[in-house]
């Protein structure tokens, strides 16, 4: 019997590694398709829920879990290591797991800063907080996450989750799924994290209440004009179970208020042009800035579980964040270095070309250039909010486990995006005859730290009689997401069988909406040049009501003040109201028609995964392995601009009627087979090896997938060339990766610890890429080429700005990871130590004209090096810990300038220390200190000499109390 099992076994393994390999070529060819109404897209859910068990579905997996978890009588900080462990280790996939009192316990700022602990995973910091998270090399566009198994909708405006959206204090546990299986939903060819709030139901206690509040302190806000160092943490969460522990009942309510602050020295990213007879890489120009302000967010949670016997169980999920951002700007911005009429004088080189140094003298510039001095207002506050919601039941009858779950959800974002500039006069007294003061700046870019900069004649700049503001921009950025999900999963679990612990098939039905919703309102030009006025929008002289002079402090003490400008009082004094509209105006922000639109997708999902726990060669195999087919329906719906006359009547927001565009409605669909095999070879208790192949998916990022294409002419006369941009293209094709790993792991005794290492490949089929195309044949795409009045004749074909689907490439990577607790004698048995590593390698590239010379890019989001190291102390009493984060540089193509480029970021390296001490059974203290080191966010574009962004945010101090009935 014995040895037919290790057949069966052995042929299994087999069976699974070729269809992994041979279903991979299988895909339905996708088809593109005219349509006419909108589609909206579709989402699908994982199988977990807010029972932590769901870790696995394999029956003897989820019986040893759930025996280990209720052996484990370390409490706190080590006790969720411990727990932590185990989920790991009885899991079906490769996984990492951060449990409640990792996040809960000693709270994080957000559940980002709790991921990063993780072998691979890392974050992008937005605003000085963690972010966007990165796994494996790869953005969080290629990345699925849940909540309680439902996929959660973005306010980044692109596919990733912005994670400081979700309040650390409401969730119990995340893992983050490094390989996939089929019965998960697809869409993380990087990785899955699942987030999930707690059970009543589960609560060791019939009733408890926690409160947790705490202070802060930014030691960075007195450099900054108008922020206020302090700030607070709040957080009530409650648990109840009534009717003979049949209804289990959870609320939880977290608000964070901390300012906003950060100081930051820009060399914006330019082109090459002529300096002194010779190209070189020339920056666009250089910004300093103070950013202040606060930031607000506020989180619910509900959940209400109905258990009435074995079999029932009914699962009300409600969750719901706001998190409101009022950030200001002041500051300076010297621009238009890079326009090819600039003299510079003085210019200092790097070793590639790359102007570093300079000054730029207006009275030389030549009458059509354009460079300017201004100080500068910005208001970039954002609103944005997640929704979510589910009912989900569950019934179990012996062998028998139906699971069905209903959801929707849904976020917006609303960042208003203020952006003014203020230069100096002469003859004010009219504004509409006033001219431009001869103005000069000379800065000096200092690689990846602070640089200098200055302007000539100081004093114009901080005296209103000297100011007027020259343009006024407000382009808001809105985002909406809505998401209609229902899932059902049936699971039958075999007696006794030699091969299978059970079987389990699914369907997944789910809709998605997006839409971009891009307007604008202008006043006046920025680049201001004399005869700017006559456009009949004259420059707005300033008062010393409407302004104050500020100062540097600190580490930019030698920047030379500017005029803080209260941009409401400006347009309130001249009776201008920015009220930003749909503009279709060719002389305005046409822009907007193209950059709004709609995209919409069509999920459907089934999935067939067996569950394997047999022996082989005298050892337990466990694992699984199965399929699941996606079907996805795609389209998109925007304004397409066509020769004037030829369009549809389409009146704009500011009235004015345009017949310049068409509604475009563009889709395809596709169909994919995602075969997957988990193996687990348990050598012994303590020792096992993991082999993980599955093919998985990532749909293409929605603002990619917006139809809206615009045009423009450029050159004049016979030479005049056509030119066509836009949101790019609803008929991307989703990237797909054959995935495989291989992992040893030992566990130490009683849980205490854990050894890891493994490697990963992955083979990328296509990764979506933006290009232009010089001298696309237009004619042949079907596209019309207006005539050039010139010529008589059609204008010449011009560049084609798109997106389309590169060659693939390969990532891989090696990780590993310890941690163990107790492994000391006496006192010291209380320490416990943690750390990871990871390495990920990967030859993406592409061609980039960054300094003079060509640079090549490695994959998005993509650091060589990843790791983290822990040392944590916990008695029962006294709990601590100081971590290291450190990744090494990355690229990532989010930093915009008047030309986009790649943006490479600087290794960064954040401690952040925590801890907290019990007074009482009940009542604790605790003090922390986020970002110890006081770690800048660095840029740079293609070499460390083009300087990018320089920005600090400070040290963030807590302390507060904790208390639990």
């Amino acid at each position: 019997m014995t040895i037919k099992r290790n057949l069966l076994a052995a042929a299994l393994a087999s069976t699974g590694l070729c269809m992994a390999f041979g279903v991979s070529a299988q895909s339905a060819p996708a088809t593109a398709t005219q349509q006419t109404g909108a589609t909206s897209t579709s989402t699908s859910t994982t199988t977990t829920s807010n029972d932590n068990s769901a870790t696995t579905s394999n029956q003897k997996s989820q019986q040893q879990l759930a025996k280990n978890l209720a052996t484990v009588t370390v409490s706190g900080f080590a006790g969720s290591v411990e727990k932590s462990i185990d989920y790991q280790r009885y899991a079906d996939t490769i996984q990492n797991v951060v449990t409640a009192a990792d996040i809960g316990g000693l709270p994080d700022q957000s559940i980002a800063d709790a991921l990063t602990r993780l072998p691979g995973v890392s974050a992008e910091r937005v605003s000085g907080s963690a972010s966007q998270i990165n796994c494996r090399g790869m953005s969080g566009n290629f990345i699925e996450t849940t909540l309680d198994g439902r996929e959660q909708p973005s306010t980044s405006g692109s596919n990733y989750i912005q994670f400081d959206q979700y309040p650390s204090e409401l969730i119990s546990q995340a893992t983050v799924y490094k390989t996939s299986e089929a019965s998960l939903i697809e869409g993380g060819v990087g990785c899955t994290i699942a987030l999930q709030t707690a059970n009543p139901l589960d609560n060791a206690k019939d009733q408890s209440l926690n409160v947790d509040a705490r202070g802060s302190y930014d030691g960075q806000a007195h450099d900054v004009i108008g922020a206020d160092p302090e700030g607070y943490r709040l957080s009530v969460a409650y648990q109840g179970k009534f009717l003979d522990n049949t209804l289990g009942v959870g609320l939880g309510f977290a608000q964070l208020y901390q300012p906003y602050v950060a100081e930051q020295y820009d060399g914006l990213g330019g082109q090459v042009t002529s300096v002194n007879g010779k190209q070189a890489y020339v920056p666009e120009g250089t910004e300093v800035i103070q950013e202040g302000g606060e930031e607000r967010r506020t989180g619910y949670l509900s959940t209400i579980v109905w258990r009435p016997n074995d079999h029932w169980q009914i699962t009300d999920d409600t969750y719901y964040s706001k998190f409101d951002n009022t950030k200001y700007q002041y500051g300076y911005v010297s621009q238009a270095y890079d326009n090819g009429g600039v003299a510079i004088t003085n210019p200092g080189f790097d070793a590639y070309n790359g102007v570093t140094s300079g000054t730029i003298t207006s009275a030389a510039l030549p009458a059509n250039a354009q460079f300017s001095n201004a100080t500068l207002s910005g208001n970039d506050t954002t609103d944005s909010n997640v929704f979510s919601t589910g009912l989900n039941a569950k019934w179990n009858d012996g062998p028998w486990h139906l699971d069905m779950d209903a959801s929707l959800s849904h976020s917006s974002s609303n960042d208003y995006n203020l952006w003014a500039e203020a230069e100096p006069f002469n003859g004010l007294s009219n504004p509409s005859t006033a001219t431009l003061m001869n103005q000069s700046a000379t800065f000096v870019n200092n690689g990846e730290r602070i640089g200098q900069f200055s302007v000539g004649n100081p004093g114009i700049y901080t005296n209103p009689n000297d100011m007027a503001v020259t343009s006024i921009n407000v382009s808001p950025y809105i985002y909406r997401e809505n998401y209609k999900g229902f899932r059902t999963s049936l699971q039958y679990d075999f007696d006794n069988d030699a091969i299978f612990s059970d079987l389990q098939a699914g369907v997944y039905i789910n809709n998605q909406n997006y839409t971009a919703d891009r307007t604008s309102w202008v006043y006046g030009n920025n680049n201001y040049t004399t005869g700017d006025a006559s456009g009949g929008q004259p420059p707005l002289p300033l008062s010393s009501g409407d302004t104050s002079r500020v100062c540097w402090q600190g580490s930019f003490g030698g920047m030379p003040c500017f005029l803080k400008i209260n941009t409401p009082l400006v347009l309130s004094a001249y009776g201008l109201k920015a009220d930003p509209q749909l503009d279709l105006n060719p002389n305005g922000q046409a822009w907007t028609g193209v950059q709004s639109g709609t995209v919409n997708e069509k999920v459907r999902d089934m999935f067939l995964q067996a569950d394997i726990d047999t022996t082989l060669w005298g050892h337990e195999l466990t694992g699984n392995m199965g399929v699941r087919v996606a079907y996805t329906q795609q389209s998109s719906s925007g304004l397409e601009e066509v020769p004037t006359g030829t369009g549809v009547p389409i009146t704009d927001g500011f009235g004015y009627t345009s017949t310049s565009y068409v509604p475009l409605n563009l889709g395809m669909s596709y169909t994919k087979w995602l075969p997957s095999t988990n193996l687990i070879y348990h050598w012994t208790d303590n020792d096992q090896t993991r082999f993980s192949i599955s093919k998985d998916l990532s749909r293409p990022t929605l603002n990619y997938m917006l139809a809206g294409a615009g045009s423009y002419e450029s050159g004049s006369g016979p030479s005049a060339t056509f030119n066509v941009w836009g949101g790019y293209s609803p008929l991307l094709r989703p990237m797909t990766a054959m995935s495989y790993d291989l992992n040893y792991e030992h566990y130490f005794e009683d849980s205490s610890g854990l050894f890891t290492a493994g490697v990963f490949v992955k083979h990328l089929n296509t990764y979506i890429q933006e290009v232009s195309y010089n001298q696309f044949n237009f004619a042949a795409a079907g596209i019309t080429v207006p005539t050039n009045p010139a010529t008589g004749q059609p204008y010449l074909n011009g560049s084609y700005a798109s997106a389309y689907n590169a060659p693939g490439t390969m990532l891989r990577g090696f990780e590993t990871s310890f941690q163990k607790t107790h492994f000391l004698p006496g006192f010291w048995s209380n320490f416990g130590f943690g750390a990871n590593y990871a390495f990920t390698q990967s030859p993406f590239g592409t061609s980039n004209p960054d300094g003079s010379t060509t640079v090549l890019s490695a994959f998005p989001g993509l650091s060589r090096n990843v790791a983290s190291a822990q040392i944590f102390y916990d008695d029962g009493r006294f709990s601590g810990n100081i971590t290291d984060t450190y990744r090494s540089k990355w690229v990532s193509d989010s930093q915009l300038a008047v030309n986009a480029e790649f943006v490479y970021y600087d290794s960064e390296n954040e401690i952040d220390l925590q801890t907290a001490y019990k007074l009482s059974k009940n009542v604790s203290v605790l003090f922390q200190i986020l970002n110890l080191n006081n770690m800048p966010s660095r840029t740079y574009f293609g070499v460390p000499s083009n300087t990018g962004t320089i920005q600090y945010f400070g040290r963030t101090f807590y302390a507060g109390v904790n208390l639990s009935l």
